[in-house]
């Protein structure tokens, strides 16, 4: 029975990338026909692919936020910024931090990761001795260590540990900041290292996408960076991280290095928030929620989940373990599915649509960049495109100004197949001219 009056009551967990889109789009699809709440600790989204630009003060966090209560307030949507401290899936209740309960009919998961530094002794920036990308307030801190290292230049890492499942934006901050610190005549006084767990570079956790493998390495040889991959961070001490190159077959170590650095960001594992964690058929033992093809949990059919925290295997056997990246396009997919299928739930049918799952990424690189389509996004596929220039960097700026917009306007459009389009479009253009 629906919890509030005769309207069914529909709550998104998170306010991120995902959620915030997932709340247009399913008050546009289910109208007055039912109650939509949004939860999520604090009232800021942060616009998550400008924050390598953060980090290299190309960008302020206030040029990437938007405040929410009163985009939502316009669209009809209540919202609670109070963070969820436990699900009760069986009582269809979500308690929150403060200690007030909310109850629902339908839920949407769209909380995004709980970062895993703890993982590797050493890492990230509370507490460690690494730099992060991951959250705005990470990027901010970055931006000072990479002042420290402009005012006294030495060695630096950049890459994504054992686990991580997000590898484009280790590679754009590579780039990124071979970028600036040319721009600062600085360049030939820091040797780069790129370290990841990936078996090759241009993997990403997709097996590769077009010809990323022959781009990124060439961009690396270009820009002087050194690589090593089927990589995993024993520890990570002051100036000082333990990394095991693993053979290719994962079986032993094949080399082990110590790494001196003075400046490093390395992106960690992902893993299920805690007030998921350990609930019985919701989740996988990494805290991922579990759905079927339709965005929907088997256990608890009226919980839907999207983005990061959805539990996805991986693409093939690696030495070290690399997860799948969840990118905007493949998120927009399941967002448009997810508001498909609760429009028909509360007009009394049955879920039918599917997400597709398809990838975009624009891996900007400060003067250039690298671009690609994946439909579907794990293979095999029928669209497996790449191509990189000047024009990517454009792209990405526009991109960013298009999504926060869309953010702030409260619009429920789907972007990225249009941008997928466009951007094949421009590429057959090219071909053809």
């Amino acid at each position: 029975m629906p919890q509030s009056g005769n309207k069914p009551k529909i709550v998104i967990l998170g306010a991120g990338l995902g959620g915030v889109i997932a709340a247009f789009e399913i008050r546009e699809a289910v109208g007055h026909k039912a109650d939509v709440s949004v939860v999520n600790r604090g009232e800021i989204f942060h616009f998550v692919p400008s924050n390598p630009w953060v980090a290299v003060r190309w960008r302020e966090r206030e040029a990437i936020e938007v405040s929410l209560p009163p985009v939502m307030k316009k669209r009809g949507i209540e919202f609670i910024p109070v963070g969820a401290a436990k699900l009760d899936p069986a009582q269809n209740r979500l308690e929150l931090e403060d200690g007030r309960a909310v109850a629902y009919d339908y839920l949407v998961i769209a909380t995004g990761p709980e970062l895993a530094f703890d993982e590797i002794p050493g890492l990230g920036p509370h507490g460690g001795h690494t730099q992060s990308v991951c959250h705005v307030d990470h990027a901010e801190n970055a931006a000072d260590a990479f002042d420290r290292l402009a005012a006294n230049p030495g060695p630096v890492i950049v890459g994504a540990v054992q686990g991580a499942s997000c590898f484009g934006p280790a590679y754009e901050f590579a780039m990124i900041l071979d970028t600036e610190l040319k721009k600062r005549k600085l360049r030939d006084r820091v040797p780069m290292t790129f370290v990841t767990s990936e078996p090759y570079v241009g993997h990403l956790g997709l097996d590769g996408v077009g010809d990323t493998k022959g781009l990124l390495e060439s961009e690396f040889r270009e820009r002087h960076i050194k690589w090593i991959v089927n990589a995993k961070v024993a520890s990570v001490e002051p100036g000082m991280m333990h990394v095991e190159e693993m053979t290719e077959d994962g079986a032993a170590v094949k080399a082990k290095h110590d790494l001196p650095f003075s400046y490093s960001m390395l992106l960690p594992a992902f893993r299920g928030v805690a007030p998921l964690r350990g609930i019985d058929g919701l989740v996988n033992p990494r805290g991922f929620v579990v759905v079927d093809k339709h965005q929907r949990n088997p256990k608890y059919p009226n919980i839907f989940a999207l983005g990061v925290c959805v539990a996805i295997p991986p693409v093939g056997k690696t030495a070290v373990p690399v997860g799948v990246p969840k990118t905007g396009f493949m998120i927009e997919t399941m967002v448009t599915a997810i508001a498909a299928n609760l429009k028909a739930l509360v007009e009394g049918g049955q879920p039918a649509t599917e997400g597709s799952w398809n990838a975009i990424c624009l891996a900007d690189f400060g003067d250039g960049g690298v671009a690609f389509v994946a439909k579907p996004q794990i293979p095999p596929r029928n669209v497996n495109w790449s191509s990189s220039g000047k024009w990517v960097h454009m792209a990405k700026i526009g991109f960013e100004k298009y999504f926060l917009h869309k953010v702030r306007a409260g619009e429920s459009v789907p972007f990225y197949e249009k941008l997928a389009l466009d951007i094949l479009g421009i590429n057959k253009l090219r071909q053809t001219s």
